[in-house]
């Protein structure tokens, strides 16, 4: 992950060190993760070690660029993304299993919850920051109702089913 964000970095931006990288990590991640040298500079020895991006010395600090062989990679990868979000097997039953719950749709909705909060963190960054939340926000709220008229119409907790007559 730590050289598909560098390549990411690298070929929206331009070159980057290390130091740099590692901050914009922290950043992105609200603080939560700050990848130390031992993580970040094998990831980019590897992404040059793979012709995927190169290095240079200047002024004293390991500059790293990304190749045409490495945005080649990552357009790729955006590829195999996208195909894997339409229609690529569904994991979260062996994620659920593996982190120990027992119920998959538990699990899922435990999932859903976070994201949901952290879409939320994210606006009210956003409105702090300057910047206008309410297109995202209007966005959200439209695949939030999308997703409740998918579920069907809503039951009376207190009624209990019907039995089905043959």
């Amino acid at each position: 992950m730590l050289g598909l964000y560098a390549l990411a970095v690298m070929n929206r931006e331009g070159r980057l060190y290390g130091y740099e990288l590692a901050e914009r990590i922290a950043l992105r991640t609200d603080g939560t993760w700050r990848p130390g040298p031992g993580a970040i500079y094998p990831a980019l020895a590897a992404l040059t070690d793979r012709g995927f991006a190169r290095s240079r010395l200047e002024h004293r600090r390991r500059v790293y660029d990304v190749t045409p062989s490495g945005r080649a990679y990552l357009r790729r990868f955006r590829q195999q993304m996208l195909w894997r979000n339409r229609g690529g097997p569904d994991l979260g039953a062996l994620w659920a299993e593996i982190a120990g719950h027992a119920d998959p749709g538990t699990f899922r909705l435990e999932r859903l919850q976070r994201q949901v909060d952290s879409l939320i963190d994210f606006l009210a960054r956003a409105e702090e920051s300057g910047r206008d939340p309410r297109p995202l926000r209007d966005q959200m709220r439209a695949v939030l109702r999308q997703a409740e008229g998918r579920l069907g119409p809503e039951e009376a907790a207190s009624s209990p089913p019907r039995a089905r007559r043959p």
